[in-house]
């Protein structure tokens, strides 16, 4: 934990000088594509962190300078697997969004998906020596939660309090200056594979850029899909990419679960272009015109054309019906509808006061995804798009960009330094995963 605390702050140096430019870039690395924006700060350095608690909480004001997306190159399951096409493919969307802003950007905070996440839920409490509580008080407290040795190859992301008791009073969300006698603390933590962090970083640094920040893209889509009464409530947003399905849980405005399923709409993709025979790029384009889970009696006479170049033309012309497309698409969509309500059962979800479910990612807007995921999931669903922020276009609004756009919140206010004390946590013996929710049922 106290390494954490380190790369947070040497992150924070790095983001406290872009901030006094006025100028950062945030790089949204997924398996599908590649997105950069380019925020600037008008004139508000030495506030740019912003007051209060929460993802949402002191929104700086920025506004979107520039935007850029390229196919994404070399990233498998949301994961960097050939770092130089990785690079040249992050080279041009940084480029692009640089020259769209007519500034240059030296600083980038950046999310990325997969890496196998895991959470875990910790506690701690401590008694006070005096009657108000400090921030030596708070440090203490989050120095005495248990941390579990999760292992050598693996390496904290996210570390964050999200409910403190005092005495007998639970669901503070700040309780310094308060008076009291014992203070007690919940903690998320979530923790990834490192190379997949180390990769990362290494592939940024190719790019002469510096690392000012990092998130987990299930996160940032959580912070800018979730509406105020969801985050406050309970939520799940799943997110659906290309590689992997993120899924990122919240209650009273904080993220307090996390995990992902190794399957997105890449493999959609794939299966198209197996059940049909024909090549990635076409089975991309068939899918996003024609792609639903949804069948009914027009689908059989709805004929899709498929023209290959192959120079048989009778092999090129050939149709299929949308009948058989949704045929191959559905199977694939349910089982990873499948996968992410067992995650959704193991982290407790059913003990949230709300049980809203919103769907965000490119790809959720497959056609009938939200009447079909309401079904296996036995939970209200609903679309969800990213929050209108400052300058931007209309182009980059879809939900396909909603863990970019979390992640310029997450740029302007990030939650890991609201409560940035000299913390040194030793590791204790390791917890079970279940105790990541059991404050769900006791608190909630």
């Amino acid at each position: 934990m106290s390494q954490f605390y380190q790369n947070q702050r040497a992150m924070r140096t790095q983001r406290q000088a872009a901030l006094q430019r006025g100028i950062i870039g945030i790089l949204d690395i997924g398996t599908w594509k590649i997105g950069c924006f380019v925020l600037r700060f008008d004139g508000v350095a030495g506030n740019a962190l912003g007051d209060g608690i929460g993802p949402m909480a002191g929104q700086s004001r920025f506004r979107v300078a520039g935007v850029a997306t390229t196919r994404s190159r070399g990233v498998k399951f949301g994961e960097i697997d050939r770092m130089e096409e990785t690079e040249r493919a992050v080279r041009t969307a940084v480029q692009a969004a640089q020259k769209m802003a007519g500034v240059r950007v030296d600083h980038v905070i950046a999310c990325f998906s997969g890496a196998n996440p895991r959470s875990y839920g910790l506690t701690g409490s401590v008694e006070l020596h005096e009657s108000g509580v400090s921030e030596r008080d708070i440090a203490r407290v989050l120095a005495s939660c248990e941390v579990p040795e999760y292992g050598p190859d693996r390496q904290v992301v996210h570390a964050l309090p999200v409910n403190f008791a005092l005495d007998h009073r639970s669901g503070l969300s700040d309780p310094r200056g308060q008076i009291g006698n014992r203070l007690s603390v919940d903690m998320h933590m979530l923790t990834v594979d490192t190379h997949a962090v180390e990769n990362l970083l290494h592939c940024i640094k190719r790019c002469d850029l510096e690392l000012a920040g990092i998130a987990s893209s299930a996160y940032a889509s959580g912070v800018s899909s979730l509406v105020e009464d969801e985050q406050e409530l309970g939520a799940a947003c799943i997110e659906f990419g290309g590689g992997t399905t993120g899924l990122s849980i919240f209650i009273r405005k904080h993220m307090i679960y996390t995990d992902a399923v190794r399957m997105g709409g890449a493999h959609i993709t794939s299966d198209i272009s197996k059940g049909l025979q024909i090549p990635m790029a076409l089975a991309e384009r068939i899918k996003t015109r024609f792609g639903g889970v949804e069948a009914t009696g027009m689908d059989d006479r709805e004929m899709i054309e498929i023209g290959l170049e192959t120079g048989d033309w009778e092999h090129d012309r050939r149709e299929v019906s949308r009948a058989d497309l949704i045929g191959v698409m559905r199977p694939r969509v349910e089982e990873i509808l499948e996968e992410v309500r067992a995650r959704l059962d193991a982290a407790g979800f059913e003990y949230l006061p709300s049980q809203r479910i919103v769907l965000t990612g490119g790809g959720s807007q497959i056609p009938g995804l939200d009447g079909l995921a309401a079904r296996i999931l036995g939970r209200q669903v609903r679309m969800g798009r990213p929050l209108r922020i400052q300058g931007l276009p209309q182009a980059a609004t879809g939900p396909d960009f909603s863990s970019a756009v979390g992640l310029c919140l997450h740029a302007a206010h990030p939650q890991d330094e609201c409560w940035d004390f000299e913390v040194e946590a030793e590791r204790y013996a390791g917890r079970s995963l279940k105790r990541a929710v059991r404050w769900f049922r006791e608190n909630w």
